[in-house]
């Protein structure tokens, strides 16, 4: 699907990264973190992880889309 994965680079106990690998996991953690904070806002407000009742995977698509569209509803009405 042309998708790349980017992770920051890990250091190892008692090691300090090469400049570029320090930038580079600056780089990609200043980018992921509005994401993460995006979905663990969904996650807080409209509960989408609970759907212990879905037996279906369409039950399993409206549950999310319905919870999506009151993420949508709360940002737009209740910034």
């Amino acid at each position: 699907m042309g998708t790349t994965l980017a992770a920051p680079d890990k250091k190892k106990k008692n090691q300090t990264l090469p400049q570029t690998d320090s930038l580079w996991s600056k780089f990609v953690s200043s980018t992921r973190q509005p994401i993460e904070s995006l979905f663990n806002w969904i996650i807080e407000k409209t509960g989408i992880q609970n759907a212990s009742k879905v037996r279906s995977t369409n039950g399993l698509m409206i549950h999310c889309y319905g919870k999506l569209a009151v993420a949508c509803l709360l940002l737009v009405f209740y910034p």
